[in-house]
């Protein structure tokens, strides 16, 4: 079967289709695209044949959620040419693209809301849903029809989070307990994304608006305990968060805030030793990984974190050695 840039073979010592006539005129020849879609029986989408679609591997769970923001893994390619016009694939992890706002191609959105993800999908887009008759030029042509393999890599849906945000303030304090609580979470699962991209700025602004909105007083225990809870991961991302951006004290800062909701906490006195580290307050930051390992002995990260406090203290001590024997050396009394 021609695959996207391969044209079509034509079967040597065939001069005329089947039941032709010689000297009749001969049909053109099917395109790649049109004999992909004639062999494998493409879903149509949009019952138009304007969005065809074939599952190369299926995916897990439920479809995409129409206010969702995705994370895709794409190819475009035009007939005729080997390479893709356009691909995201040699990034590692993907920006996340709202539907309805970063996604300009009508058809892509149709066949993402079928989606699952884990799911590898090949698309067949008319123009209408495409690039429209006039293409986009020089890239491309006039009334291009373009096949695109997308990849879902995951899919977070921010409808709740959005309606929540749109709020006022009085109006986010009559909110149910619950809704907001899955709002933080979705805020958090949005700083988690941006954190694995390196994006640490922006995970940090995504988990402090997650943490925002979770000071509202508990009306009983039950409330209080999930609150809490979910404050707790917040606040274990935030130090985390603050280390990378260097900023060892307001990391300090979130580690000990978790640290009173949970002082056994060993991720959290971690984060506090890692950050007292590397402000140089050594007996802090023993103090705090010494309680870490008492509770986890056998973390390989929290005496790791150990022996670099060892050694970042003997290198402190002998250079606060040499500076007090250059203070109270004897002076020379020989000609300079």
């Amino acid at each position: 079967m021609a695959g996207p840039g391969q044209p079509p073979a034509v079967p040597e010592g065939r001069q005329h289709p089947a039941g032709q006539a010689p000297g009749s005129v001969a049909a053109a020849p099917a395109s790649p695209f049109q004999r992909l879609v004639q062999a494998r029986r493409l879903r149509d989408l949009s019952s138009d044949g304007g969005v065809l679609k074939e599952v190369l591997r299926p995916g897990a769970g439920e479809p995409v959620p129409p206010d969702a923001s995705v994370a895709v893994k794409y190819s475009g390619y035009l007939e005729y040419a080997d390479e893709p016009f356009c691909t995201n694939c040699y990034r590692k992890l993907p920006r996340l693209m709202k539907l309805g706002k970063d996604i300009t191609l009508g058809g892509l959105e149709i066949g993402l809301l079928t989606m699952k993800k884990g799911e590898l999908a090949r698309f067949v887009f008319t123009p209408d849903y495409a690039y429209g008759k006039l293409g986009c030029p020089p890239l491309i042509p006039l009334n291009a029809v373009v096949l695109f393999e997308v990849e879902l890599l995951d899919f977070l849906d921010s409808a709740e989070s959005d309606r929540f945000f749109a709020l006022t303030a009085e109006q986010q304090g009559m909110f149910p307990l619950q809704k907001v609580l899955k709002v933080a979470d979705t805020e958090r699962e949005f700083g988690n994304y941006l954190y694995r991209q390196q994006h640490f700025l922006d995970s940090k602004d995504r988990y402090k608006r997650a943490y925002s909105i979770l000071g509202r007083s508990p009306s009983n225990e039950a409330e209080r305990c999930q609150i809490d809870a979910s404050k707790l991961l917040v606040l274990l991302n935030l130090s985390l968060t603050y280390l990378k951006l260097e900023r060892p004290a307001r990391a300090l800062a979130y580690g000990e805030k978790a640290l009173e909701i949970n002082q056994r906490n060993a991720k959290a006195l971690f984060r506090c030793g890692q950050a007292c580290l590397c402000m140089t307050e050594y007996e802090k930051a023993r103090d705090f990984l010494v309680r870490a390992q008492q509770i986890q002995p056998f973390n390989h990260d929290i005496n790791n974190e150990l022996k670099k406090l060892s050694s970042c203290y003997k290198d402190y001590v002998d250079k606060e050695k040499e500076m007090c024997c250059r203070m109270f050396a004897p002076l020379n009394s020989s000609p300079v």
